[in-house]
């Protein structure tokens, strides 16, 4: 049956038992798309972000000791 649907869609057969099994696993975010993710990628999205702004943060505070470092000369 699946050899049949996969065919039927132009897909691997493979490709559909990773499908079904994803699904079999966790139905509610099993097909997420649209900008839509895993709570656990969304949070892990978030994160990523958060270390970036304050990675950015960082390199303009030490400029700005640089800056002021010189001016105390």
């Amino acid at each position: 049956m699946i050899a049949q649907t996969a065919r039927q869609l132009d897909i691997s057969s493979k490709t559909l038992h990773k499908w079904v099994a994803d699904y079999k696993k966790d139905a509610e975010h099993s097909f997420v798309g649209s900008g839509n993710l895993k709570p656990e990628d969304q949070v892990k999205r978030e994160l990523q972000k958060r270390i970036r702004d304050l990675e950015e943060e960082n390199a303009i505070l030490k400029k700005a000791m640089s800056i002021f470092a010189k001016n105390q000369k």
